[in-house]
Parts: structure tokens; C-alpha cells; sequence
């Protein structure tokens, strides 16, 4: 091959590669959605706060407040019911309790969970009230 024409086709190659590799003017990445965490409580105790739905888990940040003792639990779901996971606190008495370290719930299916039930439970794990949170 001439020297002129090989450069010609690597210039080529190298313009396609970068012209496909790149991303389309103006994209961005789209932020994960999020859905608020309202309507969780039994007297004066709650949870609240914001869940987020990733591809194959589901993220809690917010707060437990417990007046006695409570814990707060969360589930996943799939579209037919199936439960994906599951993650609970300890039982917390009389504190505001950060679940911002709270540990992502699995939903390890295609797609991640369809809704999570978020439920605030006595010191024994007995639900005393719960909410379920559909993805957006």
C-alpha cells in the first residue's frame, strides 16, 4: 500500500472510531429515579425520606424516628409479588436514627424491583405500619 493511501485509511479509521465512540452532543447521564417516603408512622414514630431505584437494588436514605423502641424495615418486590429482598435496623428506642448507611435492598432481576413495601415495625419485628412505594 502507498504511504499517502495508508494514511488516508488510517485518518479515516481513526475519524470513525472517534466519531462513533463519542457521545451525542448535549446527552447526559439520567439520574436514577427517586420516589419521597411519606406516610410511615405509628404515634409519634416514622420513617421518611427518599428511596431511589437503581437497575438491580433499591437505595434508602432518611431517618427512623422511634418514640419506644422500632425498627424500620424495607422490601422489594417484583411485578408478580415476588419478594427480591429484604433489609431491616435493629431495634432503636427513643433516637432519631440516620438510614442514610442504610444498606441498598437487592432486587437482582432485569429491570430491579417494580415497588418496595417500607414498614415500621415494634421491638419484636411486628409490623405496625407499612406503605408500598411503586416505581416511578
Amino acid at each position: 500500500m502507498k504511504p499517502q493511501l495508508a494514511a488516508a485509511v488510517g485518518s479515516a479509521v481513526l475519524t470513525a472510531a472517534t466519531v462513533l465512540g463519542a457521545p451525542a452532543a448535549g446527552a447526559q447521564t439520567a439520574a436514577y429515579p427517586t420516589t419521597p417516603i411519606t406516610g410511615v408512622s405509628y404515634g409519634a414514630s416514622y420513617i421518611s425520606g427518599t428511596l431511589t431505584w437503581y437497575n438491580r437494588s433499591v437505595g434508602v436514605d432518611g431517618e427512623l424516628r422511634a418514640v419506644g423502641c422500632r425498627r424500620a424495615w424495607v422490601g422489594a418486590y417484583d411485578a408478580s409479588g415476588i419478594r427480591l429482598g429484604a433489609k431491616s435496623t435493629s431495634t432503636k428506642c427513643d433516637v432519631t436514627y440516620s438510614l442514610n448507611d442504610f444498606p441498598a435492598v437487592p432486587a437482582d432481576v432485569p429491570g430491579g424491583a417494580a415497588y418496595v413495601v417500607v414498614c415500621l415495625d415494634d421491638a419484636t419485628a411486628s409490623p405496625l405500619d407499612c406503605e408500598t412505594f411503586y416505581r416511578p
